[in-house]
């Protein structure tokens, strides 16, 4: 019997690309789902999804209008829900830092309204998403999110004897994700310029159906407090570019505000709570809200080595130009070819 069976699953910003992705493999795999609610605040984009996702064929599904922003409605939407995946955000890093506001209001106060709100309806399971832009973050994009898993992570503080968990799993680029540089890569090219931000730049990569496991894995394994992070290989900018386009000169047009060289997702000062759990990394809390000998031995988990960092220039397993085509074919475009 899974943990989803005859249970509400609520998706904040469920509209997004993660979100139909997950909600597409909620129903497949687990077929005994009672309920799923998409909340979001574009109702063009609820209307193509119920295009998709139709409630008038697929009964279990609910659509429901709203913002994180705005507590009295997140509440009325988690009535009779029992978990919640928390994917709502705003995230373009240059946005972020020209409109600092509207990103403190949705990727903050939003998480503290969801957490309330999740307290308030006697939700069991609560996964928030967060990105390798919080590890060590330079730009506001990055703080809101850090400061959005510490209130996930912290929540789990205060739940008393209710029967709530809270965590987090962060991942890096999500590959085909609307936004991320391989599909404007795809369309700029047609132009005849392949823009680079930098020669040595790195990033990590990640498919929206591993980013989906990890989230259902988070759901499933989770004891309150621990901030998942995924084993996945890296790519070079410059193999990105060469992989869409070899016959096109890449331009440097140097970084933009906001933006790394290479991406962190476990900073050296955590690696005092890290743990290797075979195919994810843990970062637990510092005073965890459970015995960490027993998480330890039920999950077979060794605690990393002091100094330990995971960043995309240091990783050990990089993607080639061959591999880069490969998974565009594979996720993005079946009938892709290099220009």
């Amino acid at each position: 019997m899974s943990i989803f069976e005859d249970k509400a699953i609520l998706v904040t910003g469920g509209t997004g690309s993660f979100g139909k992705r997950f909600i597409h493999t909620l129903l497949n795999r687990y077929p005994d789902v009672r309920r799923i609610v998409v909340f979001s605040r574009d109702e063009l984009k609820q209307f193509e999804m119920q295009q998709e996702f139709s409630p008038a064929e697929l009964k279990k599904m609910r659509f429901f209008l709203g913002d994180v922003r705005d507590k009295e409605r997140l509440s009325r939407a988690f009535e009779g829900i029992d978990m919640v995946v928390h994917a709502a955000a705003l995230k373009q890093v240059p946005a972020a830092e020209y409109n600092p506001s509207e990103f403190i209001k949705t990727n903050i106060m939003g998480a503290e309204n969801v957490i309330a709100a999740a307290f308030d309806a006697q939700i069991t399971r609560v996964v928030a998403l967060s990105t390798d832009k919080a590890a060590a973050p330079i730009n506001l994009y990055g703080a809101t999110k850090l400061c959005s898993d510490k209130l996930f992570i912290a929540a789990n503080n205060v739940r008393g004897k209710r029967p709530i968990r809270f965590s987090v799993v962060r991942y890096g680029n999500v590959m085909g994700s609307r936004g991320s540089v391989i599909p404007f890569f795809l369309n700029i090219r047609q132009k005849g310029k392949m823009p680079v931000t930098d020669a040595t730049m790195t990033r990590f990569n990640i498919s929206l159906d591993e980013g989906v496991d990890m989230v259902l894995f988070g759901l499933e394994h989770q004891w309150g407090g621990e901030l998942y992070v995924p084993k996945i290989p890296s790519y070079r900018i410059l193999d990105v570019a060469k992989a869409i386009a070899p016959s096109i000169e890449p331009e440097i047009i140097g970084i933009r505000p906001g933006e790394k060289i290479h991406e962190e997702m476990i900073t050296e000062a955590d690696s005092f709570s890290t743990y290797d759990m075979g195919p994810y990394y843990a970062i637990l809390p510092q005073v965890p809200n459970f015995n960490l000998e027993d998480f330890v031995g039920h999950f077979k988990a060794k605690k990393v080595e002091q100094g330990f960092r995971y960043s995309s220039g240091n990783n050990t397993e990089w993607l080639s130009v061959e591999d880069i085509r490969a998974l565009i074919c594979q996720h993005i475009d079946p009938e892709f070819k290099p220009l």
